[in-house]
Formats: C-alpha cells, structure tokens, sequence
C-alpha cells in the first residue's frame, strides 16, 4: 500500500491488497522482515540513492570520529530510515516509508529493535526531528533515554556534509518540501552556511501561507493558490470552491508559513495545468520535471537581503509566464527549472562577496529533479564553484538519520 512497508505476512497480503491484486502467489519460506526495492537515478553521470533498500541496505558508513556512547537517530517522517551509531560505525537501516500508520509504525519498532539486536548494540542516547508531532519525535520521547532534538534542513545539511568530511566550510542549499524551522516556521528553500553543528541560515525564498497545512502536499492547487493569493493575482484552476478556504487563509487558520521550494515545483505543475490532484507524493513536480522542452530564458527573480541578514528570493514574477496560456506547457515547464537555477546561482553569488569561500552542497528531495540539478551544477561551474551532491546517502529524508547523527557530533566538537 502506498507509504507502507511491503507486506510479508500471506494472509495479511490476501486481506489488505485484496482490492489491489486478482491472484496471489506465494512461498511457504517465512519473511523475517520486510525490504523494499532500491531505487538509484543518474543525475550529473553518476547513479545516486532515492531508496536504500533489498540489496544495499543496512547500509554501514565509517563516521570520521569517535562517539562517546552508541547513539540511535530515528529520522523524519516521510522516507523514515533509522540509524544506529556506536564508536565510529554507523549502520543506517532500509527504507521503512510514511510513518502515518499502524503498519509502518510496527515496522518502524521491529527495525530498530532488530538493529540494536543483530549488532549487539544497545542506544544510550535517541536523536530525533525537531518537529514536535512526527511519530518518530513521539517514540523519541517515549523511549525513556537521553533526547537530543535537531532541525530538519540542519540534519539535511550534515547528512551532505557527512560524506565529504574533508570539506571545512560548507554552504548548503536544502530545498524540499517542508520541514520544522528554527524559528517555528516550516522551511523548504534554504541555504546554510557553516559545518555540522554550526549551521547559519542565510539565504531563503520569499514565504508564503499554505491553505490547509498539510493537506497541500497531496493537492498542488493549494499552492498554486497560496501564491497567487499572497500575490494579488486570480487563478481559477483549482476544483473546488474556495471561498471558506480563502477566508481561513486570510485569517492564518491551518495556514502556516512555509519557504519550501517543493511546494513551489507543486504551485508550478497546477498554474501549468499538468498536476492539481497528486496520488503521491511528489507527483506535481516528477510530471512538471518530464514536461520539460526545449530552452527558455531565465525569469529575474529579485533578491533582497533583510534586516537580519538572509537573502530572500521573490518568486512571484513567476507567475505571469506560468499562467501564460499562450505559451506551450513544456516551455512554461523549463522556464520555471532554469529560473530557480539561476535563482541559486545569484543567491550563491550574493553569499560569496559577503562571506568568502566554501564549498557548495546541494541537498534535499528536490535535488532529486535531473533537470534543475544539472541546471544549477552547470551554471555554478561556470562561475567557479565547488558543488558537491549526495554519493552514498540519499538526498530526500531517508537520509535525515543520518544527519541527526552528524550534526549531533559537530555540537560536541
């Protein structure tokens, strides 16, 4: 079932995919536990990790320093994996799916007690998101051992930093869909600057209120709506009638904050035309991703640097050109990747002349996108940066584990 772990048990499968399959086959040799399919996909030449799983995982890792006690990470929400360090291993567990229900969390359990168990290594310390209601937060603080809470893009950024430790100053873009901010809102399209442990947000992108919260995840309209109401344009796209929803956004009711780029790319595939109900997650975006054609000119997207110090892209010139009937769906579609490209890159620049060198990484689920992704590295490489993507660990929340291990250890340092 979609976001769950794979069945193993033979009569589970015959109850609960009855509506799914006509026929079962099975074996008579029992599961001992579940192990989804790996999935990896060439971006930039090189095959990276979307799924660590059958064949790959539990995935050991050599940590580049010595822990004080055995340590257990269990990740986000979406993607969850967990990760048990002790001394300098690191062994990060398959892909267990979307803690939101009954099954996933059982499997979620069985996981790590079996981690703890096959490598004879019992946790002393939890570490979970900093998001007080994700399940693995909730199990976090029911789990009676030392807690250590750390912020979604930071664990994103370590996870990156993690692979290259031989990199001292990093400056970090972690675009996603949303996670639990530093200051209460839901980020999605920062940049950091810094190194495990001392991470500095510096750039961002202009934020935005989602109308139902969580719910736009699954429906881009609600995006797409958020921005053209944030921007005083009309959009009359979205299937339903909006006139409570408008009223509740107006007055913040189950709209929170959010930066996320991810919901960008989902605004993107609805004012287009090509997504406004998704089935799953990231469906906007993959369609708007294979839409692509052709070559288009960068929209300008101004960058303005605050009384706090973060550089904060606008997206709305966007909108215009993506409402553009008259413009083929696929140009709309390549206009809008090579935008945000550029967008980086200027955002990129803008950080260099204020605070020198570092290193680029380039990280979260959005980075799971082959076109932006190739779009940016070309364009940073043409202006002398280092850009670096995930090799070994996924860059989606799979690898949040594992960034909640690395950027615990950077605040020890």
């Amino acid at each position: 079932l979609s976001g769950e772990p794979v069945l193993t048990d033979n009569h589970e499968a015959e109850t609960r995919l009855a509506a799914v399959a006509d026929a079962f086959l099975h074996h008579n040799r029992p599961i001992v536990r579940p192990a989804d399919d790996s999935v990896y996909r060439t971006i930039a030449r090189r095959p990276r990790p979307l799924r660590l799983g059958r064949g790959t995982a539990p995935f050991e890792l050599d940590l580049p320093f010595t822990l004080a006690q055995p340590l257990l990470a269990v990740g986000g929400h979406m993607k969850n994996t967990v990760a048990l360090a002790w001394d300098q291993r690191m062994v990060v567990s398959p892909h267990i799916g979307d803690l939101g229900t009954l099954r996933s969390l059982e499997v979620f359990e069985q996981t790590i007690d079996d981690l703890q168990r096959l490598y004879a290594v019992r946790a002393e310390a939890i570490a979970c998101d900093a998001h007080p209601d994700y399940a693995s937060s909730r199990y976090a603080r029911r789990a009676g051992l030392p807690l250590r809470q750390v912020f979604h893009h930071h664990a994103h950024a370590s996870a990156l930093a993690g692979e290259y430790p031989e990199v001292e100053r990093w400056l970090v873009f972690t675009w996603d869909g949303t996670g639990y901010g530093a200051d209460g809102t839901l980020w999605g399209g920062e940049a950091l600057l810094g190194a495990p442990g001392a991470w500095q947000r510096v750039a961002s992108f202009r934020p935005f209120h989602l109308p139902g919260g969580d719910k736009a995840a699954r429906e881009p309209w609600r995006s797409a709506l958020a921005l053209c109401w944030e921007a005083g344009l009309e959009w009359r796209g979205n299937p339903d009638d909006t006139a409570l929803l408008h009223a509740a956004w107006r007055k913040r009711l189950n709209a929170p904050q959010s930066s996320a780029v991810g919901r960008l790319f989902d605004a993107a595939a609805a004012l287009t035309g090509i997504n406004t109900i998704s089935s799953f997650e990231g469906q906007g975006p993959m369609l708007l991703e294979a839409a692509c054609q052709g070559e288009a000119q960068p929209v300008a997207l101004p960058l303005t640097r605050h009384r706090n110090g973060i550089w904060e892209t606008d997206w709305s010139p966007l909108l215009p050109r993506l409402l553009d009937g008259q413009c083929a769906v696929g140009a709309r579609a390549t206009l809008f990747h090579i935008s945000l490209a550029h967008a980086l890159l200027e955002q990129a620049r803008q950080i260099r002349a204020a605070h020198g060198d570092f290193r680029i990484g380039l990280t979260g689920g959005v980075f799971q996108n082959r076109v932006l992704t190739e779009l940016v590295l070309q364009r940073l490489a043409q202006h002398d940066f280092d850009a670096r993507l995930p090799e070994r660990i996924p860059c989606n929340d799979a690898g949040i584990s594992v960034g909640q291990i690395i950027e615990l250890q950077g605040k020890t340092v």
